[in-house]
């Protein structure tokens, strides 16, 4: 099962007004099943705008994941990397704030990004 994230939408009551009728009708079986089935249809629509700058911006699309282990190996390669996500990036619980700032030079996530506290504010000021 995926990962979901929960947002906040101010939306016109007659906006609103309308979906409620298709819910009602059931045409969908809540406001956020119409939210969702609008939101995938509107990516479906965009999907070669969404290939086209992934693919120029060599971003990764879905889940990417580093341990403490990977980043050490990084570390003693003396290798920093440019992370852009678009999905979620995620350090895992044992990635220390040394470690990350000694491996991460830059964070690009457009999406959700798990990690430790103190690590997400190490590297506050290399996330964009």
């Amino acid at each position: 099962m995926s990962e979901t994230e929960k947002i906040t939408l101010n939306i016109g009551s007659v906006d609103l007004g309308r979906v409620d009728l298709l819910v009602q009708e059931g045409f969908y079986s809540s406001r956020s099943d119409f939210i969702r089935t609008a939101i995938r249809n509107q990516l479906e629509r965009q999907q070669a705008a969404v290939d086209s700058i992934t693919s120029r911006k060599s971003m990764v699309i879905g889940t990417l994941s580093y341990s403490r282990h990977e980043l050490e190996q990084k570390r003693a390669e003396n290798e920093m990397i440019n992370v852009k996500v678009i999905g979620m990036f995620i350090l895992t619980d044992d990635v220390t704030p040394r470690l990350a700032l000694d491996t991460i030079q830059s964070a690009t996530i457009r999406g959700v990004f798990k990690a430790p506290e103190d690590v997400k504010e190490a590297l506050k000021d290399r996330l964009h």
